[in-house]
């Protein structure tokens, strides 16, 4: 079975069978500020819903963003924590390929997910769905100029915003990537921006 876990923007949590791309469990919220509450509860719960051990799990994919830093890293800590205690592979995807993957229509189309700061990320798909630019950053009001600056066609594509990333969409894509043999994504959270959260410098030397 595959673990899928994202928090690029809300919180999912799914169990995959690996040889249909199935959902077998999936929890999810669209809250974006209660990740770390929430990632361990919804981890024992598909395991429960799924009536699965983690000794079952043969392998953890987990969403590399794009996304804030706060929410980002805690699914990938938590997808890779179990992955090292296991001794199972972790498997990286980019968080919109699963939102892309997710829709109904047809490309091409532009997916967007909040970033914060007044601030958006932005994956542009063609006609079969393959990503073709992005993901990006850039603020509403110069989202155009950045799209055509990397693929001049999407400017004008529908825009998809999604608040939250399907899991078992991800455990999907996981699937298809371990059957087919095609290649994972690099393993580096998509921040896209410095942390939020700075560390503190030296302290200043006092002169008497």
């Amino acid at each position: 079975m595959l673990l899928a876990i994202d928090t690029s923007a809300g919180t999912s949590v799914a169990l995959v069978d690996p040889e249909s791309g199935a959902a077998l469990a999936e929890r999810s919220t669209d809250d974006s500020r209660r990740h770390a509450e929430v990632i361990g509860p919804f981890l024992a719960e598909v395991l429960d819903a799924a009536r699965i051990t983690p000794a079952d799990v043969s392998g953890v994919v987990a969403g590399m963003g794009p996304g804030p830093f706060t929410g980002l890293r805690v699914g990938i800590a938590a997808a890779r924590t179990f992955a090292a205690a296991r001794g199972i592979p972790f498997l990286p995807l980019v968080s919109h390929d699963a939102i892309a993957a997710d829709q109904d229509r047809s490309g091409p189309f532009a997916v967007l997910t909040d970033a914060r700061r007044r601030e958006v990320y932005w994956s542009a798909y063609d006609q079969a769905g393959t990503r073709v630019a992005g993901p990006g950053l850039a603020k509403p009001a110069d989202l155009d100029e950045a799209i055509r600056a990397s693929w001049p066609d999407a400017v004008s594509w529908d825009r998809v915003t999604a608040l939250s990333v399907p899991a078992w969409r991800l455990g999907s894509l996981a699937a298809d990537r371990l059957t087919s043999g095609a290649p994972f994504a690099d393993d580096t959270p998509l921040y896209l921006r410095d942390p939020d959260v700075t560390m503190p410098g030296a302290p200043k030397r006092v002169v008497r």
